[in-house]
């Protein structure tokens, strides 16, 4: 299923679902106080070499998406167009060493799955974690590895969300959005 709509209420519309979208470790610190969400970035450096980065997203603002709905923190990133895909991976499911196909958000719906960039760094995530993949620019490694290798740690199917965005993939910018 394909879905055409801006990648800022595609992901609002996910991020807003409730405490499950939410990274574990985020969340506000006393009522009032803006909250500080997550997000694994896999980006490429200068040599080619694909990482993964945790990164903070703080810039929220209280305020209604819709009056007179009652306010919600959001934070805003750069408007674009973005293409919706809804993946779902069969049990056992592998990916190979691959570069992502565009900038794209990738939300766990269901199940958990993992990321392993060139670096070695592992990241597995699970049910509303989110991760940027953007290592579109990956040189292959003396092991002929190049972009990411991913798959499915739980048993069973994994669904995500996928928001592929019309960005161009950048270099040596790990955490971009902020």
């Amino acid at each position: 299923m394909r879905l055409r709509l801006g990648w800022r209420v595609a992901l609002v519309t996910v991020l807003g679902l409730g405490g499950a979208a939410w990274d574990r470790e985020s969340a506000a610190t006393a009522p009032g106080q803006a909250p500080v969400f997550s997000y694994w970035h896999n980006w490429t450096d200068d040599h080619g070499v694909s990482h993964m980065t945790r990164c903070p997203v703080r810039s929220f603002d209280l305020k209604s998406m819709s009056p007179p709905a009652d306010p919600q923190w959001q934070a805003h990133q750069p408007p674009g167009g973005a293409q919706v895909v809804f993946t779902v991976q069969p049990n056992g499911w592998n990916g190979s060493w691959h570069e992502d196909p565009k900038v794209q958000w990738i939300i766990p719906l269901s199940g958990t799955w993992f990321v392993e960039a060139m670096d070695g760094t592992r990241v597995e995530l699970g049910p509303g974690q989110v991760s940027l993949g953007e290592d579109l620019n990956t040189r292959p490694d003396a092991q002929g590895r190049k972009g990411h290798l991913s798959g499915n740690v739980t048993p069973g199917p994994v669904t995500l969300m996928v928001v592929q965005l019309a960005e161009k993939p950048t270099v040596n910018q790990p955490c971009r959005f902020k």
